[in-house]
């Protein structure tokens, strides 16, 4: 039984590292897609006629606030790993090795 136990608990810890990185490198790519349409819409597609006048320049839309859900999943883990360890699943070696992959993400 504690064999189970501790191969559920792993995977539970697998799988919140995983979703961690699956949600920051969701991130990344919607900051670096919002980047290149600006850059597409910045560039001029049609020439323009010599007597219209110069189109409007906008300012750039605010940069999104940088999301805590990141920081609030990590100390979750790390209150799960925690409370793994406290009940025996984990060995010390193990919940030091899944502890410092959390805090390294």
């Amino acid at each position: 039984m504690p064999g189970l136990l501790r191969g559920v608990a792993r995977t539970a810890v697998v799988a919140g590292t995983a979703s961690a990185v699956a949600g920051r490198v969701n991130h990344h790519q919607q900051e670096k897609w919002a980047s290149q349409d600006q850059a597409q819409y910045a560039q001029p597609q049609y020439a323009e006629p010599q007597y219209a006048a110069p189109a409007p320049v906008y300012a750039a839309p605010p940069a999104p606030a940088p999301a805590a859900e990141p920081e609030v999943d990590r100390m979750a883990q790390l209150k799960q790993l925690g409370d793994l360890h406290t009940q025996g699943i984990l060995t010390d070696e193990e919940f030091a090795a899944e502890k410092a992959k959390i805090l390294n993400s």
